[in-house]
């Protein structure tokens, strides 16, 4: 049975920030990132909530921070893994407190209080043998659990589990408590992400931005075959996902879908993510996107005959739900609300209708031909 993991008690200048975190952006996290832009780096991420909390409570033993003993700038260091925020307005707040504060706000925070300095003094932590043994509690928490990472963040925690340790989807899926297929997908996408990156007439920022939209679009068959990405190819097939072959529909796709500095995205609204996946599977609306330098989405749509399936759909929907209904309307025939609705619904219909005035008459003359029969 394992032993529970020991609260040992350092300073808040004993303990290091991770140059390394996930948090701080794949462009910037890296061992040789000082310490002092750690800190200016994580100054926008809400320590605020965090820094009067530890004025007015102090630092319960049960928010101990998770630390890793490693070499870091030449030196071994307590180097936290988990818990960075609480360790950064710490930090923040003992500046503060020597009348050194970095802003307006961390000055006004410590005036006129009497700050414990044994705040400072005594950090509760855990300290792991290395960041491997915590990976399964981090995915867990930021990946799936109430502290989510940003959908890039995720995939590249994910891609870091897959590469450094030689790990399958399934054995990262139970490290983290995830789904195979969503491990896949963030692994895939994260790749993609990549392979987007080396292209020069890609805006990397805005499909980095909109990293769950990219993530999203995978899930479609349209995408898929567009981009020839196999959605089941396991991590060594994975790692380059769009054939060299298909460079150019990638580079398509990119703009298409995120825009770049001649153009707009097709559309905004994440929600038609999976209509995008539909005209993509279509060659006339493949087509028409590769030939029109500005395409329009309403245009793409109608062209892929999308909106027309679409439009059928929401119909028999609502005519299946109408019959549903009338096996029990009769018995509310007297209800206010329902007479509303069955009046909304008529004018509705009869705007569908005049819309088709074929089918208009030829119901009519259905519904004189029963009542003749009555």
């Amino acid at each position: 049975m394992p032993t529970a993991p020991k609260i040992e008690y350092e300073s808040v200048d004993n303990l290091l920030l991770d140059p390394t975190n996930p948090r701080l952006g794949r462009h910037v996290a890296s061992p040789k990132l000082s310490q002092e832009k750690v800190m200016d780096i994580m100054s926008g991420s809400t320590l605020d909530e965090l820094a009067e909390s530890f004025l007015q409570s102090g630092f319960w033993p049960q928010e101990a921070v998770i630390v890793v003993e490693e070499q870091l700038y030449g030196a071994s260091h307590l180097v936290v893994v988990e818990g960075n925020r609480r360790l950064a307005a710490l930090k923040y707040l003992k500046l503060a407190a020597e009348g050194k504060a970095t802003s307006k706000y961390w000055a006004e925070l410590a005036a006129n209080k009497t700050i414990d300095k044994g705040l400072f003094k005594e950090i509760p932590y855990i300290k792991v043998a290395g960041r491997p043994d915590v990976a399964a509690y981090l995915g867990f928490r930021h990946v799936t659990g109430i502290k989510e990472w940003n959908p890039a963040e995720k995939a590249e925690f994910i891609a870091k589990l897959v590469e450094e340790n030689n790990l399958s989807y399934e054995e990262v899926s139970k490290k983290i408590g995830s789904k195979s297929p969503t491990v896949r997908q963030h692994y895939i996408s994260y790749r993609l992400l990549l392979q987007l990156e080396k292209e020069e007439d890609v805006a990397i920022e805005a499909v980095e931005q909109k990293f769950s939209v990219l993530y999203l679009s995978l899930r479609t068959q349209g995408a898929q075959k567009y981009l020839h990405i196999d959605i089941q190819a396991p991590p060594d097939k994975a790692k380059t996902p769009v054939p060299k072959e298909h460079v150019d529909n990638l580079v398509n796709f990119s703009r298409w879908l995120f825009g770049d500095e001649k153009h707009e995205p097709l559309f905004t609204d994440s929600r038609n993510v999976d209509t995008f996946g539909k005209v993509l599977e279509s060659e006339a609306g493949i087509e028409y996107l590769e030939r029109t330098e500005n395409p329009r989405w309403e245009f793409a749509v109608r062209k892929a005959g999308v909106g027309e399936q679409e439009v059928v759909e929401l119909i028999s929907g609502a005519s299946d739900n109408i019959q549903l209904a009338l096996t029990e309307a009769h018995v509310f025939r007297k209800s206010e609300p329902l007479q509303k609705v069955v009046h909304r619904l008529g004018l509705d219909t009869a705007g569908l209708l005049n819309i088709f005035p074929a089918i208009r008459a030829e119901i009519l003359k259905e519904m004189q031909e029963d009542a003749g029969a009555a």
